[in-house]
């Protein structure tokens, strides 16, 4: 397999551990942290601001940055590239550029219940300043938003119409297409999380029509800091500054202000040039390998990995059963035994993996449970460390066997 080869391009992962924390943050490859140093090396100035040759190259190399993520997602024009620092600022922006000013009262803003707290508290700000009405479309037992659920809930009255691609908790692969294309119908627009799958799979914003999509950079191999929000060109041009100073502006009077044109506008101050030199050297590495490599890869990962958590009688594995509904990304419980108990464990056996509840408490909370364990794959997980997982359970459950006979 292609990731045991993969996995030597990273230095964190020389030291044995199983990292199955990449739902989180991954880890970065060698020429991503090379890519990083020659730009401090080489490169280091403010973009924007200077005619000398440093800033020049500085300018040069963060827009090659914009227009390197457009073509991943195959964005019609880099413009309708803004840089943030993640997605969760991203979404922030969204929120209060157009959210509080095309939401009115008694509007519709619709969440699914599986959304991370990042596309739901700035919805939850929203509707309270707007007068606006907040719900959500609810899973199914197999963690899915069915064609019932997505007929009914997306109606007329509904302005917006927040969803993850992926669910970061159960991996579910939602039928965004299918949600965009109902949205429109009744006329809203769709805020499109797609932090757990940029990463994974080809995302196609022209082909699934999308409105606004972001994700964060260091869910896909480059530096923590850098995150991406694509938009409709008009839909960026009607919106007001998140964020006011420096490089946003045209012209600055004692009493007004003109803007910059999208995307400047919404990028004030200096700007994380490092992110979006490591973002556009990720984005080489993942284009190296085929992101239909990445996803071959990582569905024979998931086959494996299901497959060998199936077999302990002593877990529950939440969300959809068939791979195909399935990105990588596992939720389950070691029965009687608390997630964080099971993770530091795991870390002593040197496995890496998320407990908690994965900033998603009221999926959480509709499923009827507090917390539980994530193990969650990319490209340099291989078998082993499955392997190491399975087996670092085994000693969890021993450990504990007596205190939960007891109890």
């Amino acid at each position: 397999m292609d990731n045991y080869k993969i996995k030597k391009d990273f230095p964190i992962l020389k030291n044995n551990i199983a990292y199955l924390d990449s739902a989180a943050t991954t880890q970065k490859p060698e020429s991503v942290l090379r890519a990083i140093q020659k730009f401090y090396e080489e490169n280091n100035a403010n973009p924007h601001r200077g005619a000398y040759k440093l800033s020049i190259n500085a300018t040069r190399v963060y827009d090659e940055a914009r227009e390197k993520v457009a073509h991943f997602i195959n964005a019609e024009n880099s413009n309708q590239i803004v840089f943030t620092r993640n997605a969760t600022e991203a979404l922030n922006l969204i929120a209060y550029s157009y959210g509080l000013n095309k939401i009115k009262k008694d509007d519709e803003i619709l969440l699914s219940i599986m959304e991370h707290h990042s596309n739901l508290v700035p919805w939850q700000y929203v509707a309270k300043k707007t007068g606006a009405k907040l719900n959500y479309m609810y899973t199914n037992d197999e963690g899915k938003l069915t064609d019932e659920e997505i007929e009914n809930k997306i109606k007329k009255g509904v302005k917006i119409v927040g969803i993850t691609h992926v669910s970061n908790v159960l991996g579910t692969v939602n039928e965004v297409e299918k949600i965009i294309k109902k949205a429109h119908e009744v006329g809203a627009i769709v805020v499109l999380d797609a932090s757990q799958s940029v990463p994974h799979m080809k995302v196609d914003v022209q082909k699934l029509n999308a409105d606004f999509l972001v994700f964060s950079g260091h869910k896909m191999l480059s530096p923590l800091g850098i995150g991406v929000l694509y938009g409709k060109k008009e839909l960026l041009e009607d919106m007001t500054p998140f964020l006011y100073g420096g490089d946003m502006i045209e012209y600055v009077y004692e009493q007004d202000t003109t803007f910059a044109e999208v995307p400047t506008k919404f990028e004030a101050g200096t700007q994380n040039v490092e992110g979006a030199v490591g973002l556009s050297a990720a984005i080489d590495y993942l284009n190296n390998i085929g992101m239909d490599k990445v996803e071959s890869i990582e569905e024979e990962l998931m086959q494996y990995a299901i497959s060998e958590l199936s077999k302990l009688d002593f877990i529950t594995i939440y969300g959809p059963k068939d791979i195909k509904s399935k990105a990588s990304v596992i939720s389950f419980n070691v029965n009687g035994i608390h997630p964080h108990d099971v993770a530091s464990v795991l870390d002593s056996c040197d496995v890496c993996i998320r407990s908690g509840n994965h900033c998603a408490q009221p999926l959480l909370r509709y499923m009827g449970i507090d917390s539980t364990c994530r193990a969650s794959f990319y490209i340099y997980n291989t078998k082993e460390d499955v392997d190491k997982l399975i087996e670092a359970l085994y000693k969890t459950r021993d450990m504990f066997s007596k205190w939960i006979k007891k109890g």
